[in-house]
């Protein structure tokens, strides 16, 4: 099959590994352009040492590089400020924007979750990197169960917190929060994220909190060790810390939600890492390494229906 040609705005370290990634692992798509604002980013000079066009003139010197007609998708790997006006030229010439950074213009799209109900929209948005470690879990609780509260908390070294991460820290819980109901199917949710300064660094580490009814704890752990196994597929430093927790709450010792009530039911604890595959970054940086791989994922499957389709 024809590779189609992909841009990527964001010279930084999510970008850097996506075109790492791309560059070794895609059978449907290769890098086309790396765009970025500092001629002096290592990512830029490493594009330029492979081969990929290059411009430090952010998305308006990409739509003047000769290759700028054939690319047929853009990664947004900046920050959540300058998504819209990215979105709005990408979309505006036909091409798919897929969005890393938690602007939320486009559908949230979790790959194992809904990644095949979005591959005609012009605008995908990847939600978080917490958020792609932790709805998947929720979502796989809601598979067999009504989860009436979901909270998670994604702990991160602060030394894969890029300039980006740090400005964007109020969209990241905002748009986790909207992302563990929209997608991972709970009343209501709710998302922390720990930068965490500790030396060595530590690796990603998530959890997942969850209060539900209707299903027996051997019903959720299998539907949650089933979602761990369908990550894994992807991001192969996904991984299960401990056995899945539950502690039940009955008529004796009902549980509260401000604004939802009192509850009976099961609340499940689940503990993630996620260990980078070190394409570019450390293997700490698992955060950015399931971003990057998620987005891939997503783009692939774009990729796919649309060069199909023009076979067709």
């Amino acid at each position: 099959m024809t590779k189609m040609k992909a841009a990527i705005i964001g010279s930084g370290n999510i970008g850097t590994d996506l075109m790492i990634k791309i560059m070794r692992t895609s059978d449907v798509l290769e890098v086309g352009a790396m765009v970025g604002i500092d001629p002096a980013s290592d990512g830029l000079a490493r594009a330029e040492r492979m081969g990929v066009a290059t411009t430090a003139e952010g998305i308006e010197g990409l739509q003047r590089l000769p290759v700028w007609p054939e690319i047929g998708v853009v990664f947004d790997a900046t920050s959540a400020g300058a998504h819209k006006h990215h979105s709005d030229i990408v979309t505006g010439a036909g091409k798919v924007m897929v969005d890393l950074t938690p602007a939320a213009i486009g559908p949230y799209v979790i790959p194992v979750v809904n990644g095949d109900d979005h591959l005609d929209a012009e605008n995908v948005n990847m939600v978080t990197c917490g958020g792609q470690a932790t709805i998947p879990i929720v979502a796989a609780v809601s598979s067999v169960a009504t989860v009436h509260y979901a909270e998670i908390v994604a702990s991160i070294s602060s030394k894969s917190a890029g300039p980006g991460t740090r400005a964007n820290i109020d969209e990241f819980t905002e748009t986790t929060s909207r992302g563990i109901e929209q997608v991972g199917g709970a009343t209501r949710g709710k998302a922390i994220i720990v930068l965490n300064p500790a030396e060595p660094p530590m690796i990603m580490r998530d959890t997942v909190f969850t209060l539900s009814s209707g299903a027996d704890e051997a019903e959720i752990e299998a539907a949650v060790e089933a979602m761990v196994a369908r990550v894994n597929a992807y991001v192969p430093g996904y991984r299960l810390k401990q056995k899945v927790q539950f502690e039940r709450f009955g008529s004796n010792n009902p549980v509260a939600i401000p604004g939802l009530g009192s509850f009976e039911g099961i609340k499940t604890s689940v503990f993630l890492e996620v260990e980078g595959a070190a394409h570019y970054l450390p293997a700490y940086a698992g955060n950015l390494d399931i971003m990057t791989s998620a987005g891939l994922a997503t783009a692939e499957k774009i990729a796919r229906r649309r060069l199909m389709k023009e076979a067709a």
